[in-house]
C-alpha cells in the first residue's frame, strides 16, 4: 500500500468537488486523455505539443507527476489530500483506475475514484517531518520516507503513531526524485504553527488572537484565567470599544477538534451578550459538519484554526507588541519561487 500526495489546485480550488464527488483530480488541462499514453516517452512527446517552448526539466517534472497519476498509483493505495481551506488533511483509499471526466471543470478532469476514509484530520496529528514530507511543491507525490505509510495508517486509526528512529530522520530525502522541491512557506506556515503550539499554551493563545484584534483596530477586552462563561475577549470599535462592530470571542487551545454543539453554545452566549458578530477560534479546527453548518451565518460567526491564527499573524505581526514578539520571534524574507507542477 502506497501513500501518494494529489493537490486539489494549488490554492486549494478542487478541495470540494474532490471530496464531494469522491474524486483524486489533478490539472494540466493543456493536456487531454492521459490513457492515450502508452510509455513515458510518448507522454514526453505530448507535453512538448501542449507546451511548446517548455523548459525541458520543468517537461520531465511535469511527465513524472503525470505518469505516477496515470500508472505507477493502484488502486488500494491511499492519497493525503492537504486542505487550504482548512487546516486540516484529508486522506482517501484509491478504488479506480485514471479516468479522463472532460465534463469536470477544467482543471479537475484527471482523476482517479477514492473513497474517502476522513477528510478532516487536524494537522497537528502529524509529525513535522510528515508535514515537511507533504509540504512538497509538487502536485502528485509518492510519501514513503520515515516509515509513513505506518505512521499515516496509525494515524487514521486513531492510534499513536510509532517513533521515529534518529537515522530514520537522518535518511536521505527520496520523497520522489523531485521532492527536493518544498513549498518554502508551507514549511515556515508548518514551523510557525509548532512554535505557536508550545509557547501560547491555555490562556496565552488568547492573548496572542488578543494582539490581532488589537492590531486590526479593535478595542478590547481578556478575561481573567479561569472559568470564562464562553467568553476570552470582548471587542468593540471607537475610542471605548462601544461602537460596532460588537465582538464576542472564545478561544480554545488544544488539539480537540470542535463540533456543532459548542458553536450552538457560542452563538446563545452571543445573543445573551447582545454582540452583533463572534468568533469562535479552536486550534485544533473544527468538524467538517460544524464549518457547513455555520455558513449560513457568515455576518455573524467566523471559525478560526490553527491555520488562520498563523495566517493573521503573518499578516499583523508589524503591529504586535515588543512582548509579543519577543515570545514569536519572525523575520520576513523574500525567496525566488518556480512553479513546478500545472
Amino acid at each position: 500500500m502506497a501513500i501518494w500526495l494529489v493537490r486539489a489546485g494549488g490554492r486549494g480550488q478542487q478541495e470540494e468537488w474532490a471530496l464531494n464527488k469522491k474524486q483524486a483530480v489533478i490539472g494540466w488541462s493543456e493536456m487531454g486523455d492521459l490513457s492515450e499514453f502508452n510509455t513515458r516517452e510518448e507522454l514526453l512527446e505530448g507535453l512538448r505539443k501542449a507546451f511548446p517552448g517548455g523548459a525541458l526539466k520543468q517537461l520531465y517534472n511535469y511527465r513524472g507527476q503525470l505518469w505516477a497519476f496515470l500508472k505507477r498509483i493502484k488502486i488500494g493505495d491511499l492519497v493525503v489530500l492537504p486542505l487550504k481551506t482548512q487546516d486540516a488533511i484529508a486522506i482517501g483509499k484509491v478504488t479506480g483506475d485514471y479516468e479522463y471526466r472532460p465534463n469536470n471543470p477544467e482543471d479537475a478532469r484527471h482523476t482517479r475514484d477514492v473513497r474517502w476514509i476522513q477528510q478532516d484530520i487536524p494537522r497537528n496529528r502529524f509529525d513535522q517531518d510528515l508535514l515537511y514530507s507533504l509540504g512538497a511543491f509538487m502536485t502528485v507525490c509518492q510519501i514513503q520516507r520515515n516509515n509513513a505509510e505506518e505512521r499515516i495508517k496509525a494515524i487514521l486509526e486513531g492510534k499513536a503513531p510509532p517513533q521515529v528512529t534518529i537515522a530514520e530522520e537522518a535518511e536521505e530525502v527520496t520523497d520522489e526524485k523531485l521532492g527536493s522541491l518544498v513549498d518554502l512557506a508551507d514549511n515556515a506556515t508548518t514551523q510557525i504553527r509548532l512554535w505557536i503550539a508550545q509557547k501560547f499554551t491555555g490562556h496565552q493563545l488568547a492573548d496572542l488572537v488578543n494582539a490581532i484584534l488589537e492590531a486590526q483596530g479593535y478595542v478590547t477586552e481578556v478575561s481573567k484565567p479561569g472559568p470564562d462563561g464562553g467568553v476570552d475577549i470582548i471587542a468593540g470599535r471607537g475610542p471605548m470599544g462601544f461602537d460596532p462592530p460588537r465582538l464576542l470571542v472564545q478561544v480554545k487551545g488544544g488539539d480537540t477538534q470542535q463540533d456543532v454543539k459548542p458553536l450552538r453554545e457560542f452563538q446563545g452566549v452571543i445573543k445573551s451578550f447582545k454582540a452583533e458578530q463572534g468568533l469562535f477560534v479552536a486550534w485544533g479546527g473544527f468538524k467538517r459538519t460544524a464549518i457547513a453548518e455555520t455558513k449560513k451565518d457568515f455576518f455573524e460567526l467566523r471559525l478560526w484554526d490553527a491555520g488562520d491564527v498563523v495566517e493573521n499573524v503573518l499578516r499583523y505581526y508589524e503591529k504586535f507588541s515588543a512582548e509579543i514578539k519577543a515570545d514569536l520571534p519572525l523575520k520576513s524574507i523574500w525567496v525566488l519561487v518556480q512553479e513546478t507542477d500545472s
